[in-house]
């Protein structure tokens, strides 16, 4: 499995926590709403969830963990040595 730099991670969790806390402000308006909707889909497809609320807690685990660590926690299996050959 792929994982994304954490460096990314970090960008988009912060757009997507400054966002939420705008569109939590103003919630009528539209444009914050849809940039918020935005920032939780990148999240969702950067860290692979379905969910914004998931991802965003997936970014945070990931960002306070180690890869291996991380990808224990998500139950991803590690390819065998022979699988391949």
């Amino acid at each position: 499995m792929l994982l994304p730099a954490k460096a990314e991670v970090a960008r988009h969790l912060r757009r997507y926590r400054v966002w939420e806390r705008a569109m939590l402000a103003s919630p009528d308006d539209r444009r914050v709403r849809a940039t918020f909707e935005d920032s939780g889909y990148t999240l969702c497809v950067l860290m692979g969830k379905r969910c914004a609320r998931e991802a965003a807690d997936a970014a945070e685990r990931y960002l306070r963990t180690n890869p291996g660590t991380y990808l224990r926690e998500q139950g991803a299996a590690r390819p065998h040595v022979g699988a391949l050959a």
